[in-house]
């Protein structure tokens, strides 16, 4: 109780004050009412790290639950190695939020790098992922799509879970291995791939580390990497308007609470659960 009321609820509420004032850390907070959210309806770098953000939760979540899954399914069905195959794709979520990771992509996807030099070779010349704007945001898709380990291991043991006798059953009436997964593994998997898209979708939403260092701390290329948590940081620490930062993490926390409750609405049609009647 002590740390959640000193490390998380007490600075919950001091932001969420800190929301309506003008402060730049070295002065006393100011208060502005809703000052700091009208400024952002005019504030376009706000909106273009919205725009941002939402291109890389709306694409990347997708894509990485879909190799999860992909995944998931080849481990399912292999009886030899499973548990090191499992280990090693698992591997990259428990690293891949780090620092050194990001310094690593974004000397990979440089210019002269690793992938720029593969891609060469074959006659492809993209050159360098990391200063061109618009393959800046496939780059970092991919680093989040190479983290898919931990829904892939949610995905797996959902897997486990579905009946063998549905399969046979499907397998009698003629079914073939995409009309198995479409009405059976799915529905079976519903419950799991909605937490899977739950929890990564919030995920999406709080990147920061490697958009921050791909992006050198100042969202370039043209602002391409200046995703709604860059650029917050930005303009708590870079322009000490911690009072405008806090409303901008307010905003997201609210935003993400209403997709969250989007979600959760709409999963009576098509999340099933063992013993319903559908």
């Amino acid at each position: 109780m002590l740390g959640f009321l000193g490390l998380t609820l007490g600075p919950m509420l001091i932001s969420l004050y800190l929301a309506f004032t003008d402060y730049d850390i070295f002065t006393s907070p100011q208060w502005i009412g809703l000052g700091n959210f009208e400024r952002m309806m005019d504030d376009q770098k706000f909106w273009d790290s919205v725009r941002i953000t939402l291109i890389y939760v709306v694409v990347g979540t997708p894509v990485k639950l879909a190799a999860a899954l992909a995944v998931a399914m080849l481990l399912n069905y292999r009886s030899k190695g499973t548990g090191f195959f499992r280990s090693a794709f698992y591997a990259p979520s428990l690293i891949g939020a780090s620092v050194s990771i990001a310094i690593v992509w974004r000397a990979m996807f440089s210019t002269d790098g690793p992938v720029d030099g593969t891609l060469s070779s074959i006659g492809i010349d993209a050159g360098g992922w990391v200063g061109d704007p618009t393959l800046v945001m496939p780059m970092m898709i991919l680093l989040a799509v190479w983290q898919f380990g931990a829904p892939m291991v949610i995905f797996l043991a959902g897997l486990k879970q579905v009946p063998g006798e549905l399969y046979e059953a499907a397998a009698v009436d003629g079914a073939g291995p995409w009309r198995k997964f479409r009405s059976v593994t799915l529905p079976m998997l519903s419950p799991v791939v909605f937490f899977n898209l739950l929890l990564e979708m919030i995920h999406a939403f709080q990147i920061f580390a490697s958009a921050y260092i791909i992006g050198s701390g100042t969202g370039g290329p043209a602002g391409a990497t200046n995703f709604y948590t860059v650029y917050l940081y930005t303009r708590a620490f870079a322009n000490n308007q911690m009072g405008y930062a806090a409303a901008m993490a307010w905003v997201l926390l609210m935003a993400v609470g209403v997709l969250a409750f989007i979600m959760f609405r709409t999963s009576k049609g098509w999340v099933h659960y063992g013993g319903d009647s559908r």
